[in-house]
């Protein structure tokens, strides 16, 4: 009698171990809503931040945007200057070439400010290459504004576009469409600023950085040419 005890108590304790190592479905379902929950949580998260930096995009859009206007309008007044400037340069090199020191007026542009410059230095070979490493400093900072637009255009369009989007997406879900449009006004404008940054960015860039290769290329002529 006390051995048909001792195996209904085993047979008992077996099947108590063996019911708690199997996963039960009210704790699997309690691990699926607590991920559900956690997941829920970290998008609300995200949404607000995204939703946050909606406005700083666009105050640095805007502001973007207007450097690149004044980028534009002083391309405009160089593109002027330079075109009545070309000609003068040829006819300076040719004569500070000759060894006409007196032509270099430093009020007559760029480049007759440098040329000036190197003819007050006597023509020293290491005062002149001073010289147009200073000059070379200028234009790679001058290039520097028009690239860092080319750069943060699109960036910002960028931004622009994909913050509205999720609360559009969730205007149409839900049936509104006025919301939706209101944020799909908003990412095809920031999208179109972003891309005139990057357009005009790229145009004074290009074309400054052929007008400075053009100038350096007259300064190193000319520094060979009288350096001693």
């Amino acid at each position: 009698l006390a051995l048909g005890y001792d195996c209904r108590a085993l047979r008992a304790l077996a099947a108590f171990a063996a019911y708690t190592k199997q996963p039960t479905w009210g704790t699997e379902q309690n691990k699926k809503n607590t991920f559900l929950s956690t997941m829920n949580t970290i998008t609300q998260i995200l949404n607000w931040i995204s939703s946050a930096l909606l406005l700083p995009d666009i105050v640095l859009l805007l502001a973007a945007l207007a450097s690149s206007l004044v980028s534009l309008g002083g391309f405009a007044a160089a593109s002027l200057e330079r075109l009545g400037e070309r000609g003068r340069r040829r006819r300076l090199l040719t004569e500070l070439c000759a060894g006409k020191d007196e032509a270099a007026k430093p009020d007559d542009g760029e480049f007759a400010t440098g040329a000036a410059l190197m003819a007050a230095t006597k023509w020293e070979r290491l005062e002149c290459e001073k010289i147009l490493s200073d000059l070379q400093g200028e234009h790679d900072r001058e290039l520097d504004r028009s690239r860092f637009l080319t750069k943060v255009g699109p960036m910002l369009g960028l931004m622009g576009t994909l913050i509205p989007m999720g609360p559009a997406l969730a205007g149409l879900a839900s049936g509104d469409i006025a919301s939706m449009a209101y944020n799909m006004q908003i990412a095809f404008a920031t999208t179109v600023v972003g891309c005139f940054i990057a357009g005009s960015g790229v145009l004074v860039h290009s074309v400054k950085k052929h007008w400075f290769a053009d100038e350096m290329a007259d300064f190193v002529y000319l520094v060979e040419k009288r350096c001693k």
